[in-house]
């Protein structure tokens, strides 16, 4: 039997990646900004979080390719803000123009619905979603090696 010389693999805490940072402060201004939200005299901290939680989104992504640090649950926590930011955002407008609370009803609809039959649809033609497609491999809270292309098993 012949040994081989491997080095134990090292453990990695995909909790801890710098785009996950990111995104843990992102979710952390989206509450401050729905907080204040419908407070007329706090609206400038509402939109200072609002507005650096969205800023935060463009950097996220790129911090992940560039520190070579992508993860599902990176993309996940991704998808999932930008969902709930958009549709606190759509509640609190309702609530501010109750005579356009029946279109903020049917865009968070719309949002949801859409974005759960993109994923869906992705999912049963064997296509990686969008956000995902920069993952080679990795099971979910694993490191993940990034590239900008995949090859997909027919």
């Amino acid at each position: 039997m012949e040994k081989t010389n491997m080095a134990p693999k090292e453990e990695v805490n995909v909790f801890l990646f710098v785009p996950n940072l990111i995104g843990y402060a992102r979710v952390i201004l989206m509450f401050f900004a729905f907080f204040y939200m419908l407070d007329k005299d706090m609206y400038q901290i509402t939109v200072f979080c609002y507005m650096l939680s969205q800023l935060l989104d463009a950097f996220d992504g790129h911090a992940a390719r560039a520190l070579n640090q992508c993860s599902k649950l990176g993309a996940m926590l991704d998808m999932l803000t930008d969902r709930c930011s958009t549709l606190g955002l759509v509640m609190a407008l309702g609530m501010l123009y109750p005579k356009c609370f029946f279109l903020c009803q049917c865009y968070a609809v719309l949002d949801i619905a859409s974005h759960w039959l993109h994923l869906t649809a992705a999912n049963i033609a064997g296509v990686i979603h969008h956000r995902l497609n920069h993952i080679i491999s990795c099971n979910t809270f694993e490191t993940c090696t990034c590239s900008r292309y995949i090859s997909q098993a027919d």
